[in-house]
């Protein structure tokens, strides 16, 4: 059934789990994503980020995504992750997407502000819903996701009293918060801020949200949900998973036919795994 953010993030935050956006790009893994929800019965935010609309575009993705979301047994959000322009989310909010996320950190703080107060009051007005992203955060070499590689990630961390300000001025439904992690896979450990978590989740009611989770460990995402994290963004560890299955598969004579089963295969069970650390299994 489709849904927004509200619909799976309100219930996860009261609840004391987190509800997984897994980005997808081609019906593979939209496949994947959706058989694990379905398997264990947990909501699910399926979606994609700007940066990946190269190899899929929104308006194809649209198509495939929202038809899927509204046959499927457990809330599934359709949601545009890292929207870097406006027109990019207004284009999703058209197409039918029930979210979007319209990253606006890198600017200056009043123009955050002003930039996400004027999509949420479109994604309002459509019963859709935003996520905002207040700090930064930052993008390994891997990264997938946006073009900003930090010298010094605590340079740029969430300020919990700005952040409840944002909220408040933004009414933006789901907070991304920079708490240590960065997008794509991690040289070094990351070190989580799970103080801060839990200060900023007492200061605002709106659920937040963790980016750059792959490669996290499992420790990590347990204190960090604990700690008041809502949502967590998912990209790496499963497009690689469906990446090796595929290239182990390959063989003489073996064409994209024989592989895909592969892919679909090892992206459900990694999408699986998170969702059972994440606590949303049953959920749905």
């Amino acid at each position: 059934m489709l849904a927004n953010l509200n619909d799976v993030l309100i219930p996860a935050k009261k609840g004391k789990y987190a509800v997984g956006l897994f980005n997808t790009v081609n019906m593979e893994q939209a496949r994947g994503v959706i058989a694990a929800a379905e398997e264990l019965q947990s909501p699910v935010i399926i979606g994609t980020a700007e940066i990946l609309l190269p190899f899929g575009p929104l308006e194809e993705l649209s198509y495939l995504l929202i038809p899927m979301a509204k046959k499927a047994k457990v809330p599934v959000v359709v949601h545009l992750d890292h929207g870097l322009k406006a027109e990019t989310c207004r284009q999703a909010l058209e197409l039918g997407f029930t979210s979007v996320m319209y990253d606006c950190s890198t600017e200056g703080y009043e123009e955050n502000v002003r930039r996400v107060k004027e999509i949420a009051c479109l994604a309002h007005s459509q019963g859709a819903t935003i996520e905002a992203e207040l700090g930064h955060v930052g993008d390994n070499p891997s990264s997938a996701e946006g073009d900003h590689i930090l010298d010094d990630a605590s340079k740029y961390y969430t300020d919990p009293d700005q952040a409840r300000d944002f909220v408040n001025r933004t009414e933006a439904d789901a907070l991304a918060i920079a708490v240590g992690t960065a997008h794509g896979a991690y040289k070094l450990p990351p070190k989580l801020d799970f103080n801060r978590i839990q200060t900023i989740g007492e200061m605002i009611d709106c659920p937040l949200v963790l980016h750059g989770g792959s490669g996290l460990t499992d420790y990590d995402f347990q204190e960090a949900v604990r700690m008041g994290i809502s949502k967590v963004n998912i990209f790496t560890d499963m497009n690689l998973a469906g990446a090796k299955a595929m290239a182990e598969a390959y063989g003489p004579g073996k064409g994209l036919t024989d592989l895909i089963p592969f892919g679909v295969e090892a992206t459900k069970e990694a999408v699986k795994e998170k969702m059972k650390l994440f606590g949303s299994a049953g959920k749905g």
